[in-house]
């Protein structure tokens, strides 16, 4: 079943060819090209081989057992969905193996980081810690916080006002240094246990995992030890274990019995798998390109505008700005399923939307795209000037290299860049502060009297 099953094993092939292809690689590029395997693995591995093995009925309840895969038989509809995927990973993981070997070739050393532990830096980063986190917790107050899916925020001022503690908390956790391994155990602690919360807050993944991948960052740019590898792998396992915990923790005694009774139709060795499963959904996407004929979304000409409209505020456009994630669930999936009483953003994945906006050839478009932003993701953090840095940190938190295509990775990028306008500003007013202190504590410093109303004269 598993071994017939072409698509699938030339899927494994590609995805050992990225592991590969990142082992040629230092640096934080190796770290964010394993982590894309991982992904790519639960979703189009991972899930797959659960349904191929225990052929699940269709359950109202059950995102795992598809009923478009049900009706076709799950050995027919999964290699049908897989194809697409299979050839987009293929010429991926071969785009990525070039890279690798021209970079290995061209034998660069490791880079230094300009801004890691730059006073400055981290000053910016900790006032956006504090004032999204503000942020949060009014959301939560107020009953507005959201979860993963919604369409829109019941309130957009606070959901963008929380966006800067993500850029807080990921750019502290790979970039400070603080001088003690043991304020750094803390601060590390404190952090993805903040991002913990805000995961179960919000009911998204996306949170923890990205902490998780801060973390592995950060150890990609200060070196790995056995320790280290053992610590990232905890942190990851702990999230996952951890937030389904705190979701049950949230749940009426009746969501819990109605959750009991969709896994009870899975084997026992599954069960405890299946709340990591239903977090990577990719199959899903895939299945609806599969089910939509392409070029029948969006023309060209309807794509480009979009990618552009997306990088500009909505508030200086007139119009409403295309919504990926509601566009693909409205268009795409509801040409299989009945969305017609469903409000909601999906995940598309680069190769099912470059399969539907263009068949093989926008597959192969919607990849090297990807690529393009994976390698100029792991490149904007060595960068010496804050923006770069700063777009490189919010990816980490945003998973538009793993799940988004090109429509989504436009998307995100435009809302960050208003925020990204936010942390200038910060980190003017943080260095600005900083040398105030500096030239009213040095003279004091140095025993030197400052008289009143001095500072800052020359």
């Amino acid at each position: 079943m598993l071994i017939g099953n072409t698509p699938l094993m030339i899927i494994v092939a590609a995805l050992v060819t990225m592991v590969i292809a990142a082992l040629l690689l230092s640096g934080v590029l190796r770290v964010l090209l394993i982590a894309q395997a991982v992904y790519w693995a639960m979703s189009y591995v991972a899930r797959p081989v659960v349904l191929l093995l225990v052929q699940p009925a269709a359950a109202f309840g059950d995102n795992v057992a598809d009923p478009r895969l049900v009706a076709l038989g799950y050995d027919r509809g999964i290699e049908k969905a897989l194809t697409p995927v299979a050839f987009g990973l293929v010429v991926y993981a071969l785009l990525l193996l070039g890279y690798a070997l021209w970079s290995r070739r061209r034998g660069r050393e490791p880079r230094p980081v300009p801004l890691a532990g730059d006073p400055d830096m981290i000053g910016t980063l900790a006032v956006l810690y504090v004032l999204g986190t503000l942020a949060r917790l009014a959301s939560v107050a107020s009953g507005s916080a959201g979860a993963a899916g919604e369409v829109a925020s019941a309130s957009p001022v606070l959901s963008l006002l929380a966006m800067p503690a993500t850029l807080g908390a990921v750019g502290l956790i790979v970039l400070a240094r603080p001088a003690r391994n043991r304020d750094t155990l803390l601060l590390l602690g404190f952090l993805v246990l903040g991002e913990l919360w805000w995961t179960t807050a919000i009911q998204s993944k996306t949170p923890v995992l990205g902490a998780a991948l801060a973390v592995a960052v950060r150890f990609a740019l200060t070196g790995w030890t056995g320790q280290k590898v053992l610590g990232i792998g905890a942190v990851s396992v702990a999230g996952i274990v951890g937030f389904d915990w705190l979701q049950s923790l949230k749940s009426t005694p009746y969501l819990r019995a109605q959750a009991a009774s969709v896994d009870a139709a899975y084997p026992e060795p599954v069960r405890p798998f299946l709340g990591l499963l239903r977090r990577f959904d990719l199959l899903e996407a895939a299945t609806d390109a599969y089910f939509t004929k392409p070029g029948s979304w969006l023309t060209p000409d309807q794509v480009i505008t979009a990618l552009a409209r997306s990088l500009v505020p909505g508030q200086l456009l007139p119009g409403e700005k295309l919504q990926a994630g509601t566009a693909w669930a409205t268009d795409v999936r509801g040409a299989s399923v009945d969305m017609s009483q469903v409000s909601v953003s999906l995940a598309e994945g680069s190769i099912p939307e470059g399969y539907v906006l263009g068949g093989y050839a926008g597959v192969v478009i919607g990849v090297m795209v990807t690529a393009i932003v994976l390698i100029a993701w792991s490149r904007a953090l060595y960068a010496r000037h804050l923006v770069p840095v700063l777009f490189g940190i919010g990816l980490i938190e945003v998973p538009v290299v793993f799940e988004r295509g090109m429509l989504g990775t436009a998307e995100t990028l435009g809302k960050y860049l208003q925020v990204v306008v936010l942390a200038w500003m910060v980190r003017l007013a943080v260095g600005e502060w900083r040398r105030h202190r500096e030239r009213t504590t040095a003279p004091v410093a140095a025993g030197v009297p400052v008289p009143v109303g001095s500072e800052g004269k020359q």
